[in-house]
């Protein structure tokens, strides 16, 4: 009933945003040469959190997180096709530069010539390349790296579906209706042979044996300048994988820092390790079956997003049986002569069905100086239930944090 009546009062709370931008669509009738652009992403946080266990925590100061950053170059091939790459410049699990990963766009194909085929690509979007999976509608409002002006909120969700991934998708999309299938490679790191130091045993990878396939159905419809629907089930499923990483595929790291570490021997005090602090779910899967289903409205100003989530399969290593289950509801308001200031609330929630449990409230107030400035401040506070044997009883982290962006 509590969780219930929080969703149900954040679904009350009005809120309002600029268009929030899903699938991308590229028509474009006057590109007759390429057309290049380079931007980038620029993050600054200021951390102010506390933690508490019955189990020994570090220490956590108040102080400047380490600037995240990405590089992105773009380009229009021509008519309806263009190539985009990613690189995080500076990231809390890696501070040197290298490659989240590049893909090519097409909805329409110019070099076939072909009427019968125009036709056709009316309504399709091909994407192909190593890319963020198009798993759910989450990651269109999460934190990439430096890229966090998408999020208005500072985290993203507890339990984080987001990959990259060598993979193709199909997208078709008619007066509102959309449906689209894909298959991938089902993990961020090809790998053609492993070694076992243990037992001295090689073992061949091959991709035909790990595939991943993942689709998506729904209705997205702006109505008139005051209303947009959109209703969203997708799935994502693999049997079989020596390292299936949809719930843990992000490499740049988590917003909150350093939470929840313990004390050991070593410190345990870099940042870059473990880089994913204030999230829980799967990790790395060998067989994975999911499900999520979102819900985003938005009408004069009113704005309301919602993820129902459940993920069932074995780890990758361990080969034990998970099933796990996400509710979140976030809303937001944006007032102020050209709607530039903002306040909001998300809740979210995870269970497994070994009674364990994880929930967070997270309450935000922002100011979007342009569309390419944004400063926000958040106050998060997110509590650990059954955690006996890592934390004790009684667990978890609150405070603040400050969150400065420009992306161009």
């Amino acid at each position: 009933m509590k969780k219930t009546g929080i969703l149900i009062g954040l679904l009350i709370l009005s809120s309002a945003i600029f268009g929030q931008k899903f699938e991308q669509n590229l028509s474009d009738t006057t590109v007759n040469k390429v057309k290049g652009n380079v931007g980038a992403d620029f993050a600054l946080q200021f951390q102010g959190l506390s933690h508490s266990a019955d189990s020994a925590l570090i220490p956590l100061g108040s102080n400047f997180n380490l600037p995240t950053a990405n590089l992105n170059v773009s380009a229009m091939l021509g008519r309806g096709m263009k190539v985009y790459l990613r690189t995080y410049l500076s990231s809390r699990h890696h501070p040197e530069s290298w490659v989240k990963g590049g893909y090519l766009l097409m909805d329409e194909m110019p070099f076939l010539n072909s009427k019968p085929m125009d036709n056709i690509m009316d309504h399709l979007t091909l994407k192909v390349g190593v890319m963020e999976t198009n798993f759910g509608d989450a990651h269109f409002f999460r934190s990439d790296n430096g890229d966090v002006i998408s999020n208005n909120f500072v985290g993203n969700y507890i339990m984080d579906a987001f990959t990259t991934a060598p993979g193709l998708e199909i997208l078709y999309r008619q007066d509102g209706w959309l449906a689209m299938g894909a298959i991938s490679s089902g993990s961020l790191r090809p790998d053609l042979t492993g070694y076992s130091s243990y037992s001295g045993d090689y073992t061949e990878y091959n991709l035909t044996d790990e595939l991943a396939f993942y689709w998506k159905g729904g209705y997205d419809k702006q109505f008139n300048d005051d209303l947009r629907f959109r209703a969203t089930l997708s799935g994502y499923h693999q049997s079989n994988h020596h390292f299936g990483s949809l719930y843990y595929g992000e490499r740049a790291g988590s917003r909150y820092y350093m939470v929840m570490n313990e004390q050991t021997e070593n410190g345990n005090v870099d940042p870059s390790s473990p880089h994913t602090t204030g999230r829980w779910g799967p990790g790395f899967s060998d067989q994975l079956n999911s499900l999520m289903q979102n819900i985003f409205i938005q009408y004069n100003g009113l704005e309301v997003f919602t993820t129902y989530e459940m993920a069932d399969g074995t780890g990758a290593f361990s080969g034990q049986e998970f099933k796990f289950t996400q509710y979140a509801a976030e809303a937001l308001y944006h007032f102020g002569g050209n709607n530039q200031f903002y306040f909001g609330g998300r809740y979210n929630y995870v269970e497994n069905d070994s009674g364990q449990s994880v929930d967070r409230y997270q309450l935000i107030g922002g100011w979007d100086m342009t569309d390419n400035i944004k400063t926000k401040l958040e106050y998060v506070n997110q509590n650990y239930e059954e955690f006996t044997s890592q934390y004790g009883e009684d667990a978890g982290f609150n405070g603040m944090m400050l969150e400065a962006a420009i992306s161009f």
